[in-house]
């Protein structure tokens, strides 16, 4: 009885959906980070420089 309750409280719709929203968001912003980290470590592959100043086209 109690769950079905539950199940037909909008308040409890709303907490469940923005707590998977705050926890995607928080994946998203790791994500983010080892991307920017990656590219920290090792440069970034698209934009590499040579030593003229010329953009590297071997990727």
């Amino acid at each position: 009885m109690e769950a079905s309750k539950l199940l037909k409280e909008k308040r409890f719709w709303f907490a469940s959906v923005l707590i998977a929203w705050a926890a995607g968001l928080q994946g998203h912003m790791m994500w983010m980070q080892r991307q920017d980290s990656f590219k920290q470590k090792f440069g970034d592959l698209n934009q590499s420089k040579d030593a003229d100043g010329d953009l590297n086209a071997d990727v």
